[in-house]
């Protein structure tokens, strides 16, 4: 008997990761959720829950924060308060995306740098300063002939090891969101200890490019991409941006 079972395809794939993402961003704790963060002073002991609590709905969660302050070099005592009810989830519709497209399956490599590099990151609210993030290594990809190399740090997801690329392109502000996107990538498996300078075959698809959580929330804080990172044509694949209701504003 001939089976009758659908084989799933890359775009069945992408479809489902779409759906995943949506459920992401409206959890209790996702991106459209936050509607406070706040940081005491440098140096400054943390505000007792009960005091930032104050006003919030009992089913409000509250999670805590540390950073070392820009200027000072201090530690930073911060919190945040997510609520479900927040007016951009309730004004949340979609978020817009381009087509799943193969033609943005590269197939590149990711290349091991020195530990002590670091990239000075400018993010969105800290008014032009920029913070040192480690770079672990750089992805290199071909495209129309011209090979590019971005810068890639560390990050977890899930509880699984991941690169994240913070990246910009031509469509920014046009078609995507303004600051940028985000691509996570699952950091590859390694045969062999990598010194800098060695480098592992890695795909990178630019399908799963997503929109910052500060397209979500203006309370979040998102890295924008260094020049470096920043590709001089457009790259239709991925998220667009977040469509909320009319009249709507973060």
């Amino acid at each position: 008997m001939v089976s009758t079972q659908t084989i799933p395809t890359a775009s069945d794939a992408y479809a489902e990761w779409a759906r995943a993402r949506r459920q992401a961003v409206t959890a209790p704790q996702g991106a459209l959720s936050l509607v406070l963060t706040h940081w005491s002073a440098p140096g400054e002991p943390a505000v007792d829950e009960a005091v930032a609590r104050d006003g919030q709905p009992d089913e409000a969660l509250f999670t805590r924060l540390q950073r070392t302050d820009i200027d000072t070099g201090l530690p930073q005592e911060g919190y945040r308060i997510w609520r479900q009810d927040s007016p951009a989830q309730q004004a949340f519709e979609d978020i817009d995306r381009y087509p799943y497209d193969p033609a943005w399956v590269l197939e590149g490599r990711f290349e091991l740098v020195d530990e002590q590099r670091v990239v000075p990151f400018e993010h969105i609210r800290d008014a032009g300063a920029t913070r040192s993030l480690p770079v672990s290594g750089d992805l290199v990809f071909t495209v129309d002939g011209t090979e590019y190399r971005l810068n890639a740090f560390d990050t977890v997801s899930g509880g699984t090891a991941k690169l994240q690329l913070v990246f910009g392109d031509r469509t920014n502000g046009a078609e995507t969101y303004g600051a940028g996107r985000f691509l996570f990538l699952d950091r590859p498996a390694e045969s062999r200890a990598l010194r800098p300078g060695d480098s592992v075959a890695l795909t990178i698809d630019f399908n799963l490019a997503t929109v910052p959580p500060c397209g979500f929330s203006n309370q979040m804080n998102c890295p924008l991409p260094p020049l470096q990172n920043r590709l001089p044509f457009a790259l239709r694949a991925g998220e667009k941006t977040v469509r909320f209701a009319d009249g709507f504003t973060l």
